[in-house]
């Protein structure tokens, strides 16, 4: 069995902005400013940290992967798109992705005028209702409406709310420093 934790990982410090860093060794990139990394080098591990902000992983069939820490500047930077930009260009051609545990809307209440940005940019959809009636953004799908742009298609959503889990990282919820980590692996 694999010892995950022994492979060299890419890591980023993630400024919630659209830079994507391609990974062409394993480990390489590692501790760069960015939110998102792709790489076809058999044996790279590409990870990003989240509390509340949504993790992405992207793949393809030809071997291309990526990740991306996808917040709400992020996305409207154009962090999912960039991702999937940057898989193409390294041969990628269907990319699927999987969208990890996040905040969720019925926890995330949003100010009208940065929620009014992201409707902009991605329709309606993300605009949402919290617990208490108030606007609310639609994390997931505002990530779904970037992959759907950017032509990528979402095949899976761990469903896990951030927020209300005890069992991961929430900074809106408790303040919480830790993050959890989302890992892609390509095997050598």
């Amino acid at each position: 069995m694999l010892n995950l934790a022994a492979v060299p990982w890419t890591w980023l410090r993630q400024v919630h902005r659209a830079r994507v860093v391609l990974v062409e060794e394993p480990g390489s990139c590692r501790g760069v400013e960015a939110d998102a990394a792709v790489t076809r080098c058999p044996g790279a591990a590409l990870a990003v940290l989240t509390a509340d902000c949504a993790p992405v992983v992207l793949a393809s069939r030809e071997g291309v992967l990526g990740v991306a820490h996808a917040g709400w500047r992020g996305l409207l930077a154009g962090v999912v798109e960039a991702t999937v930009a940057a898989m193409r260009a390294l041969g990628a051609g269907d990319v699927s992705a999987a969208l990890g545990p996040c905040v969720r809307p019925h926890a995330y209440p949003f100010s009208a005028p940065d929620l009014e940005m992201l409707e902009d940019r991605f329709g309606p959809g993300v605009a949402a209702r919290d617990e208490g009636g108030h606007a609310a953004l639609d994390l997931p799908a505002a990530v779904r409406a970037a992959l759907d742009e950017a032509g990528a298609a979402l095949v899976a959503d761990s469903g896990v709310c951030t927020h209300c889990s005890a069992e991961h990282w929430s900074w809106r919820a408790r303040a919480d420093r830790g993050r959890q980590a989302t890992v892609a692996w390509r095997p050598a």
